[in-house]
Parts: structure tokens; C-alpha cells; sequence
């Protein structure tokens, strides 16, 4: 079968595409997938680059969503044929948070999806949405969760809440579209006016340029007749999370979930004290998330953004592509 490995010391001239060792037959408690779809994430382009090191010879790749060809023993909640999806942290299946880290996380303590075939416990997957293509299931294992436990798991959203998204990735735009689907209203930012445009086609109320507004909290608290909004989805870090601070209303909640603008920085503590606000980190979630979130997206229709596919031979200019940050949605690729 075909797949992907990362040579160390890592970098996307160093992604090798050949062939691999078939899996086999599943065990007991086991499932054969044939993938079909993987997605790119933040952290998958930081494995490839060789800024997030791992093993020499690991096969990247978080997401993977494909067909069911064999089950062994003891697995009932499948059957072959079904379409199903790969989960982030395959040992956590419920309850609070237990990870803090990507020891187990495909493409990165374990090898991951992008390759033709796997065998892995039937516990690994979910079902995929009915009616999702391989590449639109792909895109929920890291940024639809993601989205949906920032907002509905850890921030209770309700109708009628205000949240505000940062930028057009896969994770603000997941967000806004669970944001609309529950009946909230959305404050979307980006530098790309044509970006805004489409952010206004999927529903935001209210759209702003950052770099035109570099004080962009303050205008985002006129917006809101000077209360804040209920949610901030902060995918920035440091670079942007004095904003944040300044367009939460008091009591609050901020997603931390992404470090775009780097790993360390000063944070407006006494603003943040005065504000009273929850600024909570996460990563991803749980089987059991998972599972919920497909029941909503199932319930309410909704179909992810599709910026690009490519083929798992082009996998290096996929993450070319991610790296000039021109796309609005998910890359994928298909296989």
C-alpha cells in the first residue's frame, strides 16, 4: 500500500511518499480501514516541518476517515462497509480531560493516516456524519471538535450568546457555523477583506478587518453596545489575546486554542482579573465529543468548508499551500 513518512530532522523536502507493509487481518476488539481522506492541521504542519520533532520514519497525520473492509472479533458497533472517522486522543473516550499531550495522538506519538490502509482498535473511530464525503468527516477529528468543545462542551453556548471568532482556519470556521446553528450571533475577524465577504455568506453579523482596526477589542465592544461578547474562539495566542481580553464581556469565557502568533508573550493579567473571565485552554476532546458533535452536525445539516484537495502524492504542496495561509477552510487530501 501507499503512505507518507517524515525523515528526520523533519521539513516538507523531507516528506518520503512509497510503499508500506499492508496491516493484515484485525484482532479481537479491531478494525480494518481503508482510508480515504485526511485533513491538515496546525499541529500536522508542524510535525512535517520539523518544528514539533518526532520519530524518524513516522507516518504523519491526525485525521483519517475511510470505509470499514474487515472487524475482528468482539466488535459490535461497527460493521463492514460503514463509513466511519479517526479520533485525536484514542485513549480518551469520556469524561473530563485526562491528555496534555500527543504521545498517543496519531501523526505524532503514534504513526497516523496518511497511508492506504489501517488496523486499529475499533475504539480509535466514530461513525462519520450520514452523507459526508470522506474529505468532509476528515475535517472533524482536530477542527471540528475542536470548535464544538470550546463552544458547546467547555463554554455552554445557548441561543442568543455573542462569540467572537479570530481569522478563517479550520477551527473559526467550524466555530462560527456551530455559533449560527444554535441560533447565536457572530463577530468574525480577518485580514482579507475578500475573506470577510465569505465570512458574511456564511452567516456572520458583524465582520471586521483587524489590520485596518489594530484596536479591534474595542470595536468589537461597540458592537456589542459596550458589553462584550459571551465567547472568544482564540486561535492566536499571545499576539492577540490582550484583544481578546478587551472584547469579552465580564464573566466571560475565552477558548485558548491555537498559538499562532507564538508561544510566550505578556498577558494583561489585571484586565483579565477585572473582567472576571474564563480563559480556558483546550485541546481537542474526547470519543465521546465526538459522538455528540456528529449527532448535532446530523441534526442541523451542516457540511464543513472545503478549501482545496489534494492527492496523498502531493502532500508536501498541500502543506505548501497551508503555509501561504490563502485558503478559507480545510485542505484535504484524498486517496
Amino acid at each position: 500500500m501507499k503512505g507518507v513518512t517524515v525523515r528526520r530532522p523533519g521539513g516538507l523536502d523531507r516528506l518520503e511518499v512509497g510503499e508500506q507493509p499492508e496491516p493484515g487481518e484485525p484482532g479481537p476488539g479491531e478494525i480494518r480501514v481503508r482510508i480515504h481522506a485526511s485533513s491538515l492541521n496546525f499541529h500536522d504542519y508542524g510535525v512535517v516541518s520539523g518544528k514539533m520533532p518526532t520519530e524518524d520514519g513516522r507516518i504523519p497525520m491526525s485525521d483519517g476517515a475511510g470505509v470499514i473492509e474487515a472487524i475482528g472479533d468482539g466488535v459490535e458497533e461497527f460493521a463492514v462497509g460503514d463509513a466511519v472517522v479517526s479520533t485525536f486522543f484514542p485513549y480518551w473516550l469520556d469524561g473530563p480531560a485526562r491528555v496534555g499531550d500527543f504521545k498517543t495522538t496519531p501523526g505524532d506519538g503514534v504513526d497516523g493516516y496518511a497511508r492506504e490502509q489501517v488496523v486499529r482498535p475499533a475504539t480509535w473511530f466514530t461513525h462519520a456524519p450520514k452523507g459526508y464525503s470522506h474529505a468532509e468527516a476528515a475535517t472533524l477529528t482536530t477542527a471540528g471538535l475542536t470548535a464544538w468543545r470550546a463552544l458547546v462542551i467547555d463554554a455552554g453556548l445557548k441561543a442568543g450568546d455573542t462569540v467572537l471568532t479570530l481569522g478563517t482556519g479550520g477551527v473559526s470556521i467550524f466555530a462560527l457555523q456551530f455559533a449560527k446553528a444554535m441560533g447565536a450571533r457572530v463577530i468574525a475577524t480577518s485580514s482579507s477583506d475578500e475573506k470577510i465577504e465569505r465570512l458574511q455568506q456564511l452567516g456572520a453579523d458583524h465582520t471586521l478587518n483587524y489590520k485596518a482596526e489594530p484596536e479591534w477589542g474595542k470595536r468589537v465592544k461597540a458592537l456589542t453596545e459596550g458589553y462584550g461578547v459571551d465567547h472568544v474562539i482564540e486561535v492566536g495566542g499571545p499576539g492577540t489575546l490582550p484583544q481578546s481580553i478587551e472584547a469579552v464581556r465580564i464573566g466571560g469565557h475565552i477558548a485558548l486554542i491555537g498559538v499562532l502568533t507564538g508561544r510566550g508573550g505578556e498577558v494583561p493579567t489585571a484586565k483579565l482579573m477585572a473582567k472576571q473571565a474564563r480563559l480556558q485552554g483546550l485541546i481537542v476532546g474526547s470519543r465521546i465529543h465526538q459522538q455528540e458533535m456528529i449527532r448535532g452536525i446530523e441534526a442541523s445539516g451542516m457540511r464543513p468548508i472545503l478549501d482545496r484537495s489534494f492527492s496523498l502524492d502531493e502532500i508536501a504542496d498541500a502543506f505548501r499551500h497551508e503555509e501561504a495561509g490563502r485558503h478559507f477552510g480545510k485542505i484535504c487530501l484524498e486517496f
